[in-house]
């Protein structure tokens, strides 16, 4: 945790998933203000349950001039297309807007992959990221710039079960760490020879379960904090159309 001895605007980063919701506030330079808060998403994961919990959790939080949150789905303008893993309810959900209305501060939003990429990336050539979640989320980039709700996740991986059937936490219960760990090397390989990357981040909730000796040496575990740093690059100016 930093003081925030820069000026410029602080903002509140908010991080969804499946099976957490995490928040944290972030000075100028994206330095953490405070440490991360996270609970349970409740169940059933309506958007105004989640929405109720994250206003308790913002009482508290360091003063903060704008929000930015990763979402687990796909978004087009602050809306929320998909939510696989949370409730139907998500679907066509003004998260931006709502998140405004909430904390009556300006608010932007992207797929949570898409994120947690923003704070690892080296910014150079093809790069890709993974999150190994209660589902999956993938997230590219060429050159810094972000290919925006790229979803893997939902795509045939192998006998007919998708990347997220085979990776995501059901899966690891179902199969166990050395066989999941087997079919996220296989995921590796295919993907690299469908993308062509330079690097690979792995991150999640699940990536502290990877055997990172059994994967390539371009392939990096990252912290799942990485889901709350990136948030903040979410108002820069070269990533603002994507969301």
């Amino acid at each position: 945790m930093a003081e925030d001895g820069a000026s410029g605007p602080r903002t509140l980063a908010i991080d969804i998933g499946g099976s957490g919701l995490k928040i944290m506030a972030l000075g100028p330079s994206g330095e953490p203000l405070n440490d991360r808060s996270r609970c349970k998403t409740p169940k059933p994961a309506t958007p105004g349950a989640v929405l109720a919990e994250l206003e308790r959790m913002v009482v508290g939080q360091p003063e903060f001039d704008r929000v930015a949150a990763g979402f687990p789905g796909v978004l087009a303008q602050g809306v929320t297309l998909t939510a696989a893993n949370l409730h139907p309810g998500w679907i066509g959900f003004d998260l931006g807007a709502e998140l405004e209305a909430m904390t009556g501060k300006p608010a932007r939003v992207a797929n949570d992959a898409d994120v947690q990429g923003l704070a690892v990336i080296q910014g150079s050539g093809v790069e890709f990221v993974l999150t190994l979640g209660t589902g999956l989320g993938s997230a590219l980039y060429v050159d810094t710039r972000l290919v925006p709700n790229l979803e893997i996740a939902h795509h045939v991986f192998k006998d007919n079960q998708t990347y997220e059937e085979c990776l995501g936490k059901p899966a690891l219960r179902r199969l166990g760490k050395a066989a999941w760990n087997r079919c996220l090397v296989e995921a590796v390989d295919q993907l690299e020879k469908a993308f062509n990357y330079g690097r690979l981040y792995i991150g999640g909730g699940n990536s502290s379960k990877v055997k990172k000796k059994k994967l390539p040496g371009n392939v990096k575990i990252v912290s799942n904090v990485a889901g709350l740093l990136g948030c903040i690059r979410l108002w820069d100016a070269d990533v603002a159309p994507t969301v």
